[in-house]
């Protein structure tokens, strides 16, 4: 068994490079898979401190379209960077996953905020923009959400069955 000197060797930087472009070449194939069906590709983490308390929660949507949907990468969860540090930090508030599905006479807007309900949320229209705010216990999200077009605010109603809000708002 040959003994590790703590230097990498070219062969190291080559199973290295060809580990990451096999990788690469995986994530781009799924890609192309899911530009043909106009899917979604999600993926996510938590953080635990050395007490087992959950510190912070990470994810990313990579949505396809079909057609002239294009490709969009949705950050979500509680991590953010710092302006001033750049480092990885933890925040209070929660950014949910938003999804938009733009209907002919209505707009659904649907967010995952497990933990809380119908009571918890509180929800501003102006124009274009949908904010979420929902609290309940140690449970915080905000969420700013972009809509296809202006509504007015008496045309929007919603529910949260199970942590699952669903604002519909009429056309």
């Amino acid at each position: 068994m040959a003994k590790r000197t703590g230097k990498p060797s070219a062969g190291d930087a080559l199973v290295g490079l060809s580990g990451f472009l096999g990788s690469l070449g995986i994530l781009v194939e799924r890609l192309g898979e899911l530009a043909e069906k106009g899917e979604e590709l999600r993926k996510s983490g938590e953080i635990r401190d050395a007490s087992g308390k959950l510190r912070g929660v990470y994810g990313f949507n990579v949505r396809i379209g079909i057609g002239e949907e294009g490709f969009k990468i949705e950050p979500f969860g509680n991590l953010q960077r710092d302006q001033q540090t750049g480092k990885a930090v933890v925040s209070d508030v929660r950014e949910p996953v938003v999804d938009i599905f733009d209907e002919q006479d209505h707009v659904l807007v649907v967010a995952e905020m497990p933990g809380v309900s119908k009571k918890d949320i509180h929800l501003e229209l102006h124009d274009d923009i949908l904010t979420i705010v929902a609290e309940r216990a140690d449970k915080k999200y905000r969420k700013e959400v972009l809509l296809p077009a202006s509504f007015c605010a008496e045309k929007l109603s919603y529910r949260c069955p199970n942590g699952v809000l669903e604002v519909k708002i009429l056309k």
